[in-house]
């Protein structure tokens, strides 16, 4: 059977249109696939990074001492998480023995190796904690850090310009 006009019309034109590869959605995809990938690489494991620090005016700068983050869902001494923040909002709760544990074997790696403080001197804690956390789960922070031996406790904030 020969073909008709029509039937070599309609294979020629399908012809060309499976030859075009249309890029556009394909490039959407790949502009949304980027956008999704560099915006979750910045956001690693540093709990740091996520806390929103209350702001104040401060004048001296703190010293290399050992920090404790509060996160809403953590507590890290160190870079190492020792208890869930959630746990602490328990009023039967007076000190966090994770805490105290921890700055414990802190403080005895520091005297094996030799880098402890002076007997007349006193240990230090910086704390960074986020705005949300309610100022009772900090002052059992603070409390176990003093139970530790850490006499001074620093709250980091963030610095904003003095109005002098």
């Amino acid at each position: 059977m020969r073909e008709s006009r029509r039937l070599k019309r309609l294979e020629r034109n399908n012809s060309r249109r499976q030859a075009f590869l249309n890029l556009i959605p394909m490039l959407d995809v790949l502009s949304v696939l980027v956008f999704f990938l560099l915006f979750h690489s910045f956001n690693g494991d540093m709990p740091e990074q996520r806390l929103a620090l209350p702001t104040s005016v401060v004048e001296t700068k703190p010293r290399g001492t050992v920090v404790v983050s509060v996160t809403p869902e953590a507590v890290v001494v160190q870079g190492q998480a020792v208890a869930r923040t959630a746990d602490l909002y328990d009023d039967r709760v007076g000190t966090v023995r994770e805490v105290t544990d921890r700055l414990d074997q802190i403080e005895s790696s520091l005297k094996a190796t030799g880098g402890g403080v002076a007997e007349n001197e006193t240990r230090e804690v910086t704390l960074l904690a986020d705005k949300t956390i309610p100022f009772k789960v900090l002052k059992k922070i603070m409390t176990s850090c003093t139970a530790s031996g850490y006499g001074k406790i620093s709250l980091a904030v963030i610095q904003k310009a003095s109005h002098a």
